[in-house]
């Protein structure tokens, strides 16, 4: 899956497993050029991230709920509800604004 901002694709992971959504950008030393997406998750957390993130917090519908730019490592929030969270490369969310459905494609388009 690829996300459209501006003029580039960034790819998107989803992760699915327990295993996957535990690892996501944990332990991560290069910087990124890929998104993470966690589905239905009441938490986002950055501990032992090893480089700075954007996040986003979407609904169901990939609403844009919450941007959060420029998030250092050992942080984390709870949420009262199960959102979609997107950890995203520095940057990325500059041109986005809250209430912007994101504009996602399959690999294959």
């Amino acid at each position: 899956m690829y996300l459209k901002c501006q003029n580039k694709n960034i790819e998107i992971k989803e992760c699915k497993t327990i295993k996957e959504k535990l690892k996501s950008l944990r332990f991560v030393l290069v910087p990124i050029d890929y998104g993470i997406k966690i589905a239905n998750q009441r938490i986002w957390s950055t501990y032992y991230f090893c480089q700075k993130v954007d996040i986003l917090i979407t609904n169901k519908d990939e609403k844009i709920i919450k941007i959060i730019e420029n998030v250092k490592s050992e942080k984390r929030k709870i949420l009262w509800k199960k959102y979609n969270i997107y950890y995203l490369p520095l940057n990325t969310v500059k041109y986005l604004k809250i209430g912007d459905t994101l504009k996602l494609k399959k690999k294959d388009q």
